[in-house]
């Protein structure tokens, strides 16, 4: 069984002590090479109190570096070529920070030292980043080819082309990762040379709950010609699933959106690709969720005592309400909000609020024009569950109607919900269905259209909304 936690660790552990093996050396070469040549004299090799700050926050600049560069992602399918550009690409780029923030003082005899400076620097960090980094990888594609490692593969499809890839790969003398755990087709109890092979999971109609229920990390279609017709709802149903999702080429000119080919002993694969931005964006996004969120929560702890007692002494009832929610990937939480309704406000069923609502205490009317009832989502943005800008979640009761009208809501759980978005700041909180999938358009608009400064142009309106008190 796979373990990527534990692999990404490997990779995190290794290239922290190449950061720290780095600086040594590179101090090293500045006090014996560098300030002799400006000086005259030898420099004695004292570690100063720069030293040791260099020791703790450099390592911790470059592995955020990493992080946000997507260096620990898919760990146990890293390609060697590949990641020795990466390395380059990130040892060049982080190199040339701490040059300008830090080297570029340094008293040097010549501005050619500045540039020997720079060179030595990316040497010693790509050669001492990049050759853990190549064994642990060099090791972890023998493994694969033994078939030691696995990845939990579903086949779509039972006929003749299912039969024959799947013959293919598990007759080839080296592995690429594929462990087939059975295959989905369009009918049950579907008689077929694949079934003599492997088990059959559920049908087309249930592939989402198969890729759930057996940790599904790799899926591969290959249906007939007859079948094309069921390509885009299986590509639909996958959708929110973290599985990696290929196909037989023949069916390329069907797909729409990036792709790109893979190929497995002479059998070109496509690859559908689903992220929505670019690793590096995907990460700072988070990185931004994280810090900004344990900001808020220390910063605004006066504001979240004074609120709690004014929702506590207003009203009888808890000062927190909690709700489930669905988030990314159709994964319910629960969702925290100050309680700005009256306790038992849906004994009658599921209600969204509505203007002079007479379940809204009369604080909760205020906290809901500022969104102040939004801040304790802070706390379901740091475990993760949510992010600062996304699509708001709703509950299933709720989604279930808006899919009858809108079945492509469902690509709104491609990504976590927010505590603010595009939808959010055009209408604030719907009142009902309708309103809901008018809101819908302007979220889909963010999900086909998701960066970094989408999310600060929302946030920038979203506190223009709060300081004028505009929200409903």
């Amino acid at each position: 069984m796979i373990n990527k936690r534990v692999q990404a660790f490997k990779y995190i552990i290794l290239d922290y002590i190449s950061a720290v093996l780095v600086w040594v050396c590179f101090f090293a070469y500045r006090k014996i090479y560098v300030e002799p040549l400006k000086f005259g004299y030898s420099i004695p090799l004292d570690l100063d109190n720069n030293f040791y700050l260099a020791i703790i926050f450099i390592p911790i600049y470059w592995m955020t570096l990493y992080y946000l560069t997507g260096t620990y992602k898919n760990v146990y399918k890293k390609s060697r070529l590949k990641e020795m550009v990466q390395t380059f690409s990130q040892t060049f780029l982080g190199v040339l920070v701490i040059f300008f923030v830090l080297i570029l003082d340094d008293q040097v005899a010549n501005y050619t030292d500045y540039y020997l400076s720079f060179l030595t620097l990316v040497t010693l960090q790509f050669f001492l980043t990049y050759i853990p980094r190549f064994i642990i990888t060099t090791r972890t594609k023998y493994l694969v080819k033994q078939r030691v490692i696995g990845f939990n593969t579903l086949l779509v499809g039972s006929n003749d082309k299912a039969y024959k890839l799947y013959k293919e790969i598990e007759d080839a003398k080296e592995s690429v990762g594929y462990k087939f755990l059975g295959f989905v087709n369009g009918t049950i109890n579907h008689q077929n040379d694949l079934a003599k092979h492997l088990k059959q999971l559920g049908t087309y109609a249930e592939i989402a709950a198969v890729v759930r229920q057996y940790q599904i990390d790799e899926v591969i279609i290959a249906i007939e010609s007859r079948e094309h017709d069921h390509l885009k709802a299986i590509i639909d149903e996958l959708e929110n699933s973290q599985a990696d999702v290929k196909i037989i080429p023949d069916m390329y000119d069907i797909i729409t959106g990036s792709v790109k080919m893979n190929h497995l002993f002479g059998i070109p694969l496509i690859q559908i690709k689903t992220d929505l931005m670019p690793t590096w964006q995907i990460n700072l996004k988070r990185f931004i969720d994280v810090v900004v969120s344990l900001f808020f929560l220390i910063v605004l702890l006066p504001l979240y005592l004074i609120t709690a007692i004014i929702v506590k002494l207003g009203t009888a009832g808890p000062v927190l309400f909690r709700q489930d929610r669905i988030g990314i990937h159709g994964k319910a939480f629960k969702i925290i909000k100050f309680r700005s309704m009256y306790l038992d406000a849906e004994t009658k069923g599921p209600q969204l609020a509505k203007e002079n609502d007479q379940r809204v205490t009369n604080f909760g009317k205020f906290m809901r024009r500022t969104r102040l009832d939004e801040i304790p989502q802070f706390y379901n943005v740091l475990l993760g569950e949510m992010s600062l800008v996304g699509p708001r979640p709703e509950r299933q009761f709720y989604i279930d109607q808006i899919m009858a009208h809108a079945p492509h809501y469902k690509h709104l759980q491609k990504v976590r919900p927010g505590i603010t978005s595009w939808g959010q700041v055009k209408y604030g909180y719907a009142e009902n269905v309708e309103q809901m999938l008018a809101r819908l358009k302007y979220d889909i608009i963010y999900i086909e259209n998701m960066s970094i400064a989408v999310d600060f142009k929302i946030l920038f309106f979203t506190i223009a909304t709060v300081l004028q008190g505009r929200g409903k």
